[in-house]
């Protein structure tokens, strides 16, 4: 599978990711993820979308001698920070490697001990369809966990984008509106049935909600964890050129005036699921998979001893050949990203717009 182009855009999110995203957003998911979390003592383990290394991190602090640790990324910016804070701490038995966490894993059935997400399954095109992916490559026995936004995420500003909406008639920018919260942010419920059809036992859906605060419109717009992550599909929802900027002018306008005086508070409901593939695997059991080894590809590198030191079950990477799969739509995080008027600071307002 195809990595992301290394985009100015990207290098950027890589540099503030730490100090500006994780604390937020990333680390409130991530921590939920790791709660209750029991390792077995020699385990494969496989994070998808690792970013900048955390639960990563957190989870290889737990990992048992002889187990192994494989993180996989679209961006290889944000691998590098991963790679810097692995290599730092002096483990062995990890590996990273810069590959796209869907629509379909590049990895044999039956490997991982282990499979976490922590946040990329709300980007994933068929979210049920990737969580039964994920259940594949698990061993018997076997643990998947994974977060995501839930529905009620971002009501507050959603509320105000619906209102201007209708105060200008607006009515398909409010249908696609209504569609994008529908498909991006689904209620517990439905991830319940997501786990089932996966045929993970035991699932559950654990809910937290937590709430960001901003100064004011133009920081909201301005923040990482909002400039990286749903603002590109907001402005897309809108349309194009001074339609899309008119709408932001008027959103804007909507926030201080309904929260001058005060922090504009957003709700984040956070939601982790978990399960367990059916079926045991037997610690002398070992599963082929068409790759034994686990060497980094070109121009990677790995925190992994050689292979020729390692036994039977420490050479199964679980790597196969990446199965054929249709072309994807582009992600929203290219640099042809178009700027928003209202993030100019002492722009003033244009004068066509109503009062």
């Amino acid at each position: 599978m195809v990595s992301k182009k290394r985009t100015h855009k990207l290098e950027k999110l890589a540099r503030v990711y730490d100090e500006e995203i994780l604390p937020v957003w990333s680390q409130r998911f991530g921590r939920m993820l790791l709660r209750d979390l029991e390792l077995p003592e020699r385990c494969q383990i496989l994070d998808l979308a690792c970013a900048t290394g955390y639960p990563a991190v957190e989870i290889i602090r737990r990992m048992g001698a002889g187990s192994r640790f494989i993180a996989i990324d679209a961006s290889s910016a944000l691998l590098d920070v991963a790679r810097r804070k692995v290599e730092e701490m002096g483990v062995r038995g990890v590996f990273f490697r810069s590959e796209n966490p869907g629509p379909r894993l590049p990895f044999a059935d039956d490997v991982y001990d282990l499979v976490v997400c922590n946040l990329d399954l709300a980007d994933m095109p068929d979210r049920a369809a990737a969580l039964a992916d994920y259940a594949r490559v698990a061993v018997p026995g076997g643990e998947v966990r994974c977060t995501l936004p839930l529905e009620g995420t971002f009501q507050e500003f959603h509320d105000i984008y619906r209102e201007v909406l209708i105060k200008h008639d607006k009515v398909q920018t409010l249908a696609r509106l209504d569609e994008h919260i529908a498909g991006t942010y689904p209620a517990a419920a439905e991830c319940e049935e997501w786990l089932k059809a996966a045929g993970l036992t035991g699932g559950r859906v654990e809910v937290q909600r937590f709430t960001m605060l901003f100064r004011s419109s133009r920081e909201f717009f301005f923040a990482p964890v909002i400039e990286f992550g749903p603002l590109s599909a907001w402005k897309e929802i809108a349309g194009a050129g001074q339609e899309m900027q008119d709408i932001f002018w008027y959103i804007k306008e909507a926030i201080d005036a309904y929260f001058e005086g005060r922090a504009f508070a957003v709700t984040v409901v956070a939601g982790c699921l978990a399960g367990r593939k059916p079926g045991a695997m037997d610690d002398d059991e070992t599963y082929e998979t068409e790759r034994p080894d686990l060497a980094p590809a070109p121009g990677e590198s790995s925190t992994a001893p050689s292979m020729a030191s390692v036994g039977p079950r420490d050479t199964l990477s679980g790597l196969a050949p990446p199965p054929a799969v249709p072309p994807q739509p582009p992600r929203r995080d290219t640099e042809e990203d178009v700027g928003l008027d209202v993030l100019v600071r002492g722009k003033p307002r244009p004068g066509h717009l109503e009062e």
